[in-house]
């Protein structure tokens, strides 16, 4: 169960990164061995499953986000499966998500501009596996960006 302390933790490590245990238990009130052990905790349960550095994708040149809309030609084992082996292979596709509704997978999709995405589009969309019917969408302009899931304690109270 995660207690208001380890929810405060992991929401500053989620919008703030790795800091100093020594910064991270005064702001939640621990001392720094007290905070290093529930962090330790909460990495071994699996509930902290790594760490990572945002990028502004715009500064490494990756200034367009589109999200396709992908239905399978068959929702078979072989099938889905043959698909997301296939999206793992190509580091353009960020995210891929199992639907339910009118398409079977949303992907975000990381390209350069207009015309790097029609490459992608050409080469690795398209030849993906089982593919019956693609729909983009361009990302305008990001309003909120992903800065970690709302964290609340699960303890009972």
């Amino acid at each position: 169960m995660i207690d208001r302390i380890d929810a405060k933790l992991l929401n500053l490590l989620q919008r703030e990164g790795p800091k100093p245990v020594a910064e991270l238990g005064e702001r939640v009130g621990l001392s720094a061995s007290a905070c290093h052990r529930r962090i330790r905790a909460m990495e071994a349960a699996g509930i902290i499953t790594g760490y990572a550095a945002r990028i502004a994708p715009d500064t490494i040149g990756l200034g367009l986000d589109v999200f396709v809309d992908i239905s399978l030609t068959s929702q078979s084992e072989e099938a889905l499966t043959a698909f997301e082996s296939a999206v793992k292979s190509f580091d353009e596709i960020l995210e891929c998500q199992l639907l339910s509704g009118a398409s079977d997978y949303r992907l975000r999709v990381a390209a350069r501009n207009v015309a790097d995405f029609d490459r992608l589009h050409r080469h690795c969309l398209s030849r993906l596996p089982g593919v019956a019917a693609m729909h983009s969408a361009f990302a305008l302009r990001t309003i909120k960006g992903f800065e970690g899931y709302p964290v609340q304690p699960t303890e009972r109270r």
